[in-house]
């Protein structure tokens, strides 16, 4: 890029951020100030570490309470209503803004700065676009489809544990296996090279933290480059699949007929989501699994000892340490939540690291315990029209991975302290130190 097109572009990068992260952000930084909980949740650094206490003071207040972000719930029921709804949804009407924040919006618009928090991506729009988009992809996601990737996912584990066996002394779990297995899986099923892993975590990274409200600029012009990056790799990467098609689920996409074909920019939307954040929350859950097991040494050995406990037990790790700990929803139809009545246009903000401990469904909630019998109760995947695309093949990728993990070192050990990552919205580690033996 040129340095007159960096100055052309600077302004509108500064209102994006200011109507997108500026001005959420210092509004949240004041209802912090005055006590809001959710302020204080979203912008208080320390809430990152263990934020659970918090959500049991909004817990006392009941099960759905007044916040700086419209309505608020902690409980399981109310949650999965409000997912599983025909009459709340994903999306926003921007008509709705002010006419200053319209303005903006329409004159900053620009696809190649388009992340995965913004129209057409498939998490943020509802019916008929949700249900079309989501046609288009889901083949790939099937359960016969997610079953015939678990060699692949198989030969992937072996391979990253394989090279961090060579590796002397302590490793970072996160950087040498949580973090590219899932990579490279995800790489594999859309049909782009491998060899581009360290792009695509930078990449997904950037993605991952535009979901967070409240970014700093810096942090969100950072962003900014990496999504425009990745765009720029996308464009490319379908010229070249017009040109050579493969069996890959990009190579559909691109291929589609003149009837369903997607626009460019729903193309660049659909496959940035897929590329970017597909590989987010098991990055998260494989980090959050092995720190859990550690602490819990018992459950671990018991594992290792009979593999086909695995599958519950990622249930679990995802019920109590919930890789995507908020989400948020629209009321597009007056309705009637905890008996109170809740207008169109309402926001509900779903706490779902909470809702996965609430009391009434679980017995001793904050147990981690890897044997829990409902366990898949979580609602870590969402529910409803909106339930996580790949849940099944982060399932799958975390219970082989985690399942290869203990047979080849059954005496891992979290050693040093493990960094947690710098987001609210999603929930993993940064860095995570081990040794193997």
């Amino acid at each position: 890029m040129t340095i007159p097109e960096r100055a052309r572009l600077a302004p509108r990068t500064v209102l994006r951020w200011g109507v997108r992260h500026g001005i959420p952000g210092a509004f949240l930084q004041r209802a912090a100030a005055r006590g809001d909980l959710v302020g204080r949740l979203l912008r208080d650094p320390a809430q990152r570490a263990d934020p659970h206490p918090l959500y049991e003071q909004l817990r006392a207040q009941g099960p759905l309470v007044p916040s700086s972000l419209g309505l608020v719930t902690t409980s399981h029921a109310i949650a999965s209503e409000v997912l599983r709804s025909a009459d709340v949804g994903v999306g926003f009407d921007r008509s709705l803004a002010p006419r200053w924040a319209q303005w903006v919006l329409r004159v900053t618009d620009d696809p190649s700065a388009d992340g995965v928090a913004e129209p057409p991506s498939m998490i943020v729009v509802d019916a008929p676009e949700h249900t079309r988009y989501r046609r288009l992809v889901s083949r790939a996601f099937t359960p016969r489809a997610v079953a015939a990737s678990e060699p692949m996912v198989q030969r992937t584990a072996d391979a990253l544990l394989d090279r961090l066996a060579a590796t002397p002394g302590p490793v970072d779990l996160v950087t040498g296996y949580a973090a590219p297995l899932p990579v490279l899986v995800i790489a594999d099923l859309l049909g782009v090279p491998g060899d581009r892993r360290e792009d695509f975590l930078r990449w997904g990274a950037a993605a991952a933290a535009t979901l967070d409200p409240g970014l700093p600029y810096r942090r969100y012009v950072a962003a900014e480059r990496s999504i425009r990056e990745m765009h720029g790799f996308l464009a490319d990467h379908f010229a070249k699949l017009r040109r050579e098609p493969g069996e890959d689920l990009v190579s559909r996409l691109v291929g589609l007929p003149d009837d369903e074909a997607l626009t460019e920019r729903e193309l660049h939307a659909t496959v940035l989501l897929l590329l970017g954040a597909g590989f987010e929350t098991t990055v998260n859950l494989l980090g959050n699994a092995v720190v859990l097991l550690d602490a819990h040494r018992e459950q671990w050995e018991a594992l290792a000892a009979d593999p086909s406990g695995w599958p519950n037990a990622v249930e679990e790790v995802l019920r109590i340490d919930s890789p995507v700990q908020i989400t948020g929803r629209t009321v597009l139809r007056d309705l009637t939540l905890d008996g109170r009545p809740v207008p169109a246009g309402s926001r509900v903000t779903i706490l779902l690291g909470a809702a996965n401990r609430d009391p009434g469904v679980f017995e001793r909630p904050d147990r981690f315990d890897v044997r829990r019998d409902n366990a898949r109760e979580h609602l870590a995947f969402s529910a409803g029209a909106h339930y996580c695309l790949g849940a099944g093949l982060a399932r799958l990728e975390a219970v082989v991975a985690l399942r290869t993990l203990a047979e080849r070192f059954p005496r891992l050990r979290v050693t040093g302290t493990p960094e947690r990552r710098d987001l609210q919205t999603l929930r993993g580690f940064e860095h995570l130190p081990v040794t193997l033996a």
